[in-house]
């Protein structure tokens, strides 16, 4: 999801926090007592998030792994801090109850980079990500070009792979699921004309 820059900054602890958030007009992240307001994103981005959530559903059909859309918040607790996200997507395989606001144990957490989110989804969110024991596969998808970052588990922490090119895919065996680009990127238009924001896209 796309922040703006505004952020509130008085300090509300998290159960204040789920409180006001389910009557609020607009989705706020929590960022260890600080409220960070999201702002709407392109069309862009959306398309590119709906389309990895219609992936991954037809394929976890009938399997005990379901995939979460961004309106589903992910709390990461590491020490005395606490933060919620609202990540584009997200695949469970041990759910909270369904009373429940949020999920505590994603298999798989995806963002789509905006130029206003690159830098955190790229170091604060990944750092607090990776944190979390249940996680197996932390993905993270340009919105200018096909191309995407996966951080793997492996024995020794996590793996770096990037790929690139709409022949590429990302082979996803723990939750028995491949992600294509030419797919994640169905109806993407991505010419020079197209594309107006200025970002460059994360080394291979």
């Amino acid at each position: 999801m796309t922040m703006s820059n505004a952020e509130k900054m008085d300090w509300i602890d998290s159960q204040t926090y789920l409180s006001r958030e389910a009557g609020a007009a607009f989705k706020s992240e929590y960022v260890d007592g600080i409220l960070r307001a999201m702002a709407g994103a392109l069309n862009r981005h959306n398309l590119i998030a709906t389309n990895v959530t219609g992936l991954l559903f037809a394929q976890l059909q009938g399997q005990p792994c379901r995939v979460f859309n961004s309106d589903t918040k992910i709390r990461i607790r590491r020490r005395e801090s606490t933060w919620f996200y609202y990540p584009d997507a997200s695949v469970i395989c041990h759910p909270n109850p369904q009373q429940d606001a949020y999920q505590d144990r994603p298999v798989m957490v995806i963002e789509v980079l905006s130029r206003s989110t690159r830098a955190t989804d790229l170091d604060e969110k990944m750092t607090n990500y990776l944190s979390l024991s249940s996680l197996e596969y932390y993905i993270v998808l340009e919105q200018i070009a096909p191309q995407a970052l996966l951080m793997r588990r492996v024995e020794s922490g996590f793996l770096r792979e990037t790929y690139e090119g709409r022949e590429a895919v990302l082979d996803l065996p723990l939750i028995g699921c491949r992600l294509s680009l030419g797919q994640v990127y169905a109806d993407i238009d991505l010419s020079p004309g197209a594309v107006h924001e200025e970002e460059v896209c994360f080394e291979s």
